[in-house]
């Protein structure tokens, strides 16, 4: 669905991730792995792989901040090292190779931190040969997701699906053709784009409620 407003479509992320499970139907019982990017991708994941009756894991990709506004990025990192750069923004910031150099380790850093707490709770798969679907609660830029694409070439992969609720039009144009298959409930062509925007209930997850997510998942399926 293309709109062009701004409102509410879904309840919580929960309401989200079995909407997107509908649309995702013909990976019912399937060979698949669906990758949460924690933290907010995890719930809606969650409930893609409970009804697909899938493994799950996560991927965790990072934005690479711009370095007088934190809020924005100019490209993503994931935990394998693999990075990505909106590379007309780079140039417009005059970016030096050893300051971008230097932020994607800080940024690898933090990545690593967070992995080890999740790896705490889930184990690695391994997504050489398998199809994988990856899950956000939306895509913004889209940078983060292209990352974690990227990743997932570099892991073998044989048919990467990205599935998410909402996108802007900007995101979902960047990338719908470096994913074997995007599956996006709501695409909104509009000026100024926040994820939160189409959610009644929505708020930035912490670690510690990513770690239960997971720990009640491994509880009921490993």
């Amino acid at each position: 669905m293309i709109i062009y407003e701004e409102r509410p479509f879904f309840q919580d992320r929960a309401d989200a991730g079995r909407r997107l499970a509908d649309k995702l139907a013909q990976y019912y019982a399937g060979e698949v792995i669906v990758l949460a990017i924690p933290r907010g991708g995890v719930p809606v994941a969650i409930e893609v792989a409970k009804t697909l009756g899938a493994l799950l894991d996560v991927v965790v990709p990072r934005k690479i901040t711009i370095p007088y506004n934190p809020e924005a990025g100019y490209g993503a990192v994931t935990e394998d090292g693999t990075m990505v750069l909106n590379e007309p923004l780079v140039k417009r910031l005059a970016l030096t190779k050893h300051q971008i150099q230097q932020q994607a380790k800080e940024v690898q850093a933090e990545i690593a931190r967070r992995s080890a707490v999740y790896r705490s709770t889930l184990p690695v798969s391994s997504v050489e040969g398998k199809t994988v679907i990856i899950i956000d609660d939306g895509l913004a830029s889209g940078f983060t997701m292209i990352a974690a694409i990227k990743s997932m070439e570099r892991r073998k992969a044989t048919r990467t699906v990205v599935a998410v609720p909402v996108a802007s039009g900007t995101a979902y144009d960047l990338v719908k053709p470096l994913a074997h298959e995007l599956v996006c409930l709501v695409v909104a062509r509009i000026y100024q784009f926040a994820v939160a925007s189409f959610y009644h209930d929505w708020y930035d997850l912490a670690d510690e409620e990513v770690i239960k997510y997971l720990e009640a998942w491994r509880t009921k399926h490993l």
